[in-house]
């Protein structure tokens, strides 16, 4: 999946070898409401947009990728069970098991601060077991040979950007030049995320007070105060993002942004040549909305690269 300015699109090799692609015409919530667009509002808008672009991408490459009778098999409400499904582990493992590891070595070490819930060593202790949370989920599913495909195609995407913003030609051969690594990827924004956090909850927790006699319904409580914090503390991340992007070159925005890029050593791996292909379908694609008309949204079918390649160079050649 690339988003461009003008579009979103979608890119599908299907089991026979083809490529499907999809585009549909950029509808961002900031050309509508300018407002969502400030500083401090932007990132909780983009988050949203991204989450729903990737869910509806996921859709639809489920459905192109899948055998017919497996697609048959799967109804029209497995997608959004099995989101749903991902959600709540994903709310689990990240919010409340931590929280819980945290106050439960409190309790275990007789430290009042780590069993209370509100201290700053409390939050940097939930905080790190995050992190150490998250690199072993994306390391252990990562060892999966469909996860594995996965990072590849997910170092392709970042190589054909990379290929894009240095201004190099968008082909297959280009791309291998490139890391697969990108400081404004989705992981580096997760690490983000947990390092903001982190800052955000040991500064707010302290001044809380003790909301409950029950200690157990103390913790129930802080758990449900962090979880729509989220997007508040992700919105700031995204304005950290574009700072360190913006400051790429300097020693700040390296520092900043080394994390991140740090953990795409587990979260891409170097993409195979048909890999590389399907990413930049995607970008290409996203960069020419008009080849696919003037509609909202179009799906093409193409037999290989070699013939995407030819019809969206014979349009720009028209254009």
């Amino acid at each position: 999946m690339m988003r461009a300015p003008g579009a979103t699109s979608v890119a599908v090799r299907r089991p026979d070898g083809s490529l499907v692609v999809r585009v549909r015409r950029a509808s961002r919530l900031a050309d509508r409401r300018p407002w969502v667009g400030k500083p401090g509002i932007r990132g909780a808008a983009v988050l949203w947009e991204t989450l729903s672009d990737g869910m509806s991408a996921l859709s639809f490459s489920a459905d192109q990728a899948m055998p017919e009778e497996d697609r048959k098999k799967a109804g029209p409400f497995a997608l959004a069970a099995s989101m749903a499904t991902s959600i709540l582990f994903a709310l689990v493992l990240f919010a409340v098991l931590p929280h819980g590891l945290t106050w439960g070595l409190g309790r275990l070490l007789g430290s009042e601060a780590l069993s209370g819930g509100r201290a700053w060593s409390f939050h940097l202790v939930d905080g790190l077991l995050k992190f150490g949370l998250f690199l072993a989920f994306v390391w252990l599913t990562g060892r999966l040979p469909e996860m594995r495909r996965v990072f590849q195609y997910h170092g392709a995407e970042h190589q054909a950007v990379h290929a894009f913003e240095e201004g190099r030609p968008l082909t297959p051969e280009s791309l291998g030049q490139f890391p697969t690594a990108h400081e404004r990827c989705g992981t580096a924004f997760i690490v983000t995320v947990i390092a903001v956090s982190i800052l955000v909850f040991t500064a707010l927790f302290p001044l809380l007070p003790s909301l409950s006699e029950s200690v157990a319904w103390n913790q129930a409580i802080y758990v449900a105060i962090k979880v729509p914090m989220v997007i508040p503390i992700a919105a700031l991340s995204y304005e950290v993002i574009r700072w360190a992007w913006r400051q790429r070159n300097g020693v700040f925005g390296r520092i900043v942004s080394g994390p991140g890029v740090f953990v795409q050593r587990i979260t891409t791996k170097p993409p195979a040549l048909d890999q590389q292909e399907v990413a930049l379908v995607a970008l290409r694609s996203a960069l020419q909305p008009m080849a696919f008309g003037t509609g909202e949204e179009a799906i093409r079918a193409f037999a290989d690269y070699g013939d995407f390649d030819h019809w969206i160079a014979s349009f720009q050649g028209e254009s």
